[in-house]
């Protein structure tokens, strides 16, 4: 890897995108971590920088994590993104599948973090 991979939390709950990020930089001490509490916020701090990955909580107030997804996949089009959620129905995650998205159920946990990192593609 050329350069540092950035990843992008974007979540309403500060204690979720404070858990998600010890548990990158465990694994990762040496990547970026940036925050986003609104998928609004995380689109426009992801055209700032091209995030390696992204997770993306669902429920949001304002755009929600789909909405967002939909926004991000065509802008990024390289980037690892993930739906975070623990909104398990059906429709869920076929939409995720349908946006070629990663799925990840809350709570996060560092074993289930650790397994959704094992599986990124290598930019």
């Amino acid at each position: 890897m050329g350069t540092t991979p950035i990843v992008l939390l974007v979540d309403d709950s500060r204690i979720s995108r404070m858990m998600s990020r010890q548990y990158i930089a465990k694994k990762h001490p040496d990547w970026q971590i940036e925050e986003a509490g609104t998928g609004e916020e995380a689109i426009d701090k992801a055209n700032q920088f091209e995030p390696f990955l992204i997770l993306l909580d669902v429920n949001m107030p304002g755009m929600g994590g789909i909405a967002a997804a939909e926004v991000l996949r065509t802008a990024h089009p390289l980037s690892n993104i993930f739906l975070v959620t623990a909104n398990v129905q059906e429709a869920t995650r076929k939409k995720a599948s349908d946006l070629c998205l990663g799925f990840a159920e809350k709570p996060m946990t560092e074993p289930k973090m650790h397994a959704l990192l094992n599986t990124l593609k290598v930019i």
